[in-house]
């Protein structure tokens, strides 16, 4: 009622007509208005509105129909235009979320209504605003309530759901068996590399010392060597050589050469030589062919033959 002095609230906006002709809108606070000519024709509300869109039959890309409703989030942006663009702005914004969802879920197949609920929520807000800009209002966002799938069809993805776990924990199972094969597979290998490389080394250990024995013997045996050339050498050292060998030779053989001319034979046998050399050196004398050292030399030479 137009009694001349107005205060308008805060958050509205008042859509004032002058003898029936749109006149101006009032701002919230103290406004002032002639009697009889000025009519206020429109209240709108500034505030963000919230809408119930109410529940609908939608068929998916894969003819599965669903019962879906939302809810839907607007605000007035020009007074103007939602006042004189529309009849009545929630009815229409509320039908073309209806229609919007619809042709949307057509675009899609069941498994990827539930997966891409925030992108048909944005598709649903983009339409709803190209169509509603002509009106003054702008949706904000729409969100999805609840969507109810027919039984028959709730049973089949209650399944495929528990079908998809077992081969989940399948995979995951057989996955684990592998990685286990794995890794013994690979402690094994270890194993025997860490094993051959043992071997190696020791074979290397037991080489280096039978060649550092060898070469000690060989050492020893040079050593010993040149102390024997030097005691071969000296005077009288061809018959000390020859008392030792014969020495050797009965110990070794003493369960054959039980006899004491054998032992006496090699030792005749092998001192011969320089027996003759020093008779050579010796001065000539009458020779016996019947003497007695002679006789026994021949009875022991025989004897050993």
């Amino acid at each position: 009622m137009n009694i001349g002095v107005l205060f308008v609230p805060q958050q509205e906006a008042w859509v004032v007509e002058r003898m029936g002709k749109f006149h101006r809108i009032l701002e919230p606070g103290l406004n002032f208005l002639i009697p009889l000519l000025d009519r206020i024709r429109y209240v709108q509300s500034l505030k963000e509105i919230v809408i119930n869109v109410p529940e609908q039959s939608a068929v998916t890309l894969d003819n599965v129909t669903l019962q879906i409703d939302g809810v839907l989030y607007l605000r007035v942006m020009d007074p103007y235009k939602a006042s004189y663009g529309v009849e009545d702005p929630e009815y229409a914004v509320t039908q073309l979320a209806q229609t919007t969802m619809r042709s949307e879920l057509g675009k899609l197949s069941l498994d990827r209504v539930f997966r891409e609920r925030e992108s048909l929520n944005a598709s649903i807000v983009d339409a709803i605003n190209q169509a509603s800009d002509c009106w003054g209002i702008r949706c904000l966002r729409y969100e999805i309530k609840d969507i109810h799938v027919p039984p028959r069809v709730k049973e089949s993805m209650q399944m495929q759901v528990e079908a998809e776990r077992r081969k989940r924990a399948t995979v995951l199972e057989s996955e684990g068996t592998r990685e286990s094969a794995i890794n013994v597979a690979e402690g094994q290998k270890q194993a025997q590399i860490l094993a051959s490389e043992a071997e190696k080394a020791e074979q290397i250990n037991k080489a280096a010392g039978e060649a550092n024995a060898m070469l000690v013997k060989a050492r020893a045996k040079a050593e010993a060597i040149q102390l024997l050339a030097a005691a071969l050498a000296q005077q009288h050292g061809n018959a000390a050589a020859s008392l030792s060998v014969a020495e050797q030779y009965v110990n070794a053989f003493s369960k054959i050469a039980k006899d004491s001319n054998t032992a006496l034979g090699i030792y005749t046998t092998l001192t011969k030589p320089q027996a003759v050399k020093t008779q050579d050196e010796m001065p000539p004398a009458q020779e016996n062919s019947h003497s007695p050292a002679t006789e026994v030399l021949k009875a022991e030479q025989g004897s050993s033959s």
